[in-house]
């Protein structure tokens, strides 16, 4: 008897044994995921619609005359809400990354894979673009799956080079897209306008992202999701079961099957139709609990809320809950634990966007000259020899005034009287920091320098004097 339960429980975890998109054989199990339709999809809809005219208008629109976004590894250049970034503001970057790793973490462990559905451009490009191309050339699923094992006559060349040519034209718009955000719209709109042979680099960039795009979309698909993206592998151990998933009521559907429901056969509400499977886009079954390849995108939920409907049972069979949840037959309930995360994420992303917001516009970096020693300047004074180097983040040119701040004391630049700095560049320069002996009271003393700018103090820099009198 024990024998027999082992293989019972083996055969009901054989779907954990390999992935959807793969045989028994090893070979690629093509995913025929069918349309579905509902509230959640609907409001996946309209956001995609939003996210979609983010990305394609987001390199044309210009804040404080830089782009909103643009991530320029080239130049080492990088350009967010209009600020202009560089390598020397590498300890943003620095930060930032830690806090999206802290966030994702705490926002994985709270709502689950709930990006990957919503908001992660592999998914929403795929599903609400290349997907609904395919839905439109081919037919649905069951008519994609006859034509796919069908010969090769006139009816499946024609709609097969149609999708090809869409799914290309559709990769090569989002290579365009993409390339703008790394190299600028000015210099994408050259590579278009002018001869190859002036900007080959660019044109094979654009095509090796247009057939990397179009590689991902018409073959890859899900494997992205389930194979190569970490974050999937990733989320298998930060969710918990107070962890917030598109789950199955097992308590609520079990004993699943067909037939009336009655107090005789105690069957659970699960009629067992399989709606849930042919939605989903990765091939699962919700049922057999959480796993892997679930990207949280609810179509189970709409699949299931239809059949519902029409057998005239309570919605909610599937749905977003925790396991805590379902184990205990509780209603969901916004935790403490939930409260605490949420909070500290809301207080991370506000430090971040502080500290990107406050960044300085000019870098200032000053050092004494090295093997200098402090000279007399006539009969009351010392002077010491500084290098300055100075970065300028903006898109205009700046010149700059040194001053000393709160001592009596002079800068004579060596060279001229002001300091320029062009626009995205850097500028050194030279000068002799003159005090007077009176204000020197001992060998090492802490003196501050005023950048100005048109009569405004822009930064203030800090380095020290070397000098000593009798």
């Amino acid at each position: 008897m024990s024998n027999e339960k082992a293989t019972i429980e083996q055969l009901e975890e054989s779907f954990r044994d390999r992935m959807p998109s793969v045989t028994k054989e090893g070979k690629r199990n093509w995913i025929y995921a069918w349309q579905p339709k509902g509230k959640w999809y609907t409001r996946r809809t309209i956001l995609s619609v939003l996210y979609v005219a983010l990305f394609f208008a987001l390199p044309f629109i210009k804040m404080n005359g830089n782009p909103a976004l643009q991530i320029n590894v080239v130049e080492g250049k990088f350009s967010i809400l209009g600020l202009i970034f560089w390598p020397q503001d590498f300890f943003i970057f620095g930060v930032g990354m830690v806090t999206m790793v802290i966030f994702i973490y705490l926002f994985t462990m709270i709502y689950g894979r709930v990006f990957c559905g919503w908001a992660c451009p592999q998914t929403i490009f795929m599903e609400m673009i290349f997907r609904k191309m395919e839905w439109m050339v081919e037919g649905n699923p069951n008519e994609q799956r006859k034509l796919n094992n069908g010969p090769w006559n006139g009816n499946k060349i024609v709609r097969k080079t149609l999708k090809h040519l869409l799914f290309l034209a559709f990769s090569f718009l989002i290579a365009n897209t993409f390339l703008a955000y790394i190299i600028g719209v000015e210099d994408l709109f050259k590579i278009i306008q002018e001869p190859v042979t002036q900007h080959v680099g660019g044109f094979v960039a654009l095509i090796i992202f247009t057939l990397a795009f179009y590689g991902v979309y018409a073959f890859a698909r899900e494997i992205i999701c389930t194979v190569i993206c970490p974050y999937g592998r990733l989320q298998s151990v930060l969710l918990d079961r107070n962890s917030v998933i598109v789950a199955y009521d097992y308590n609520r559907g079990e004993p699943r099957g067909k037939g009336r429901r009655t107090e005789e056969n105690k069957l659970g509400d699960c009629i067992d139709c399989k709606q849930c499977v042919v939605v989903c886009p990765t091939g699962i079954d919700i049922r057999n609990g959480t796993q892997l390849e679930c990207i949280n995108c609810t179509a189970c939920i709409d699949a299931c809320n239809t059949v519902m409907d029409k057998v005239g049972l309570p919605r909610g069979l599937v749905r977003y809950a925790s396991e805590a949840q379902l184990a205990d037959n509780q209603p969901f309930k916004f935790t403490g634990r939930m409260k605490f995360y949420s909070v500290v994420l809301v207080l991370l992303l506000a430090g971040l966007t502080t500290l990107l917001l406050t960044r300085n516009d000019v870098d200032v970096t000053l050092l004494r000259a090295r093997g200098q020693l402090f000279q007399e300047v006539g009969t009351d004074s010392l002077s010491n020899l500084y290098h300055l180097n100075m970065v300028n983040k903006t898109v205009k040119d700046i010149d700059v005034q040194l001053k000393v701040e709160e001592l009596p004391g002079v800068i004579k630049l060596v060279g001229g009287h002001q300091l320029h700095t062009p626009a995205e560049g850097q500028a050194e320069s030279t000068f002799f920091l003159v005090l007077p002996k009176s204000a020197i009271k001992r060998r090492d003393t802490d003196v501050k320098i005023g950048v100005y700018k048109d009569g405004k103090r822009i930064r203030t820099v800090k380095t020290s004097f070397l000098g000593y009198t009798e």
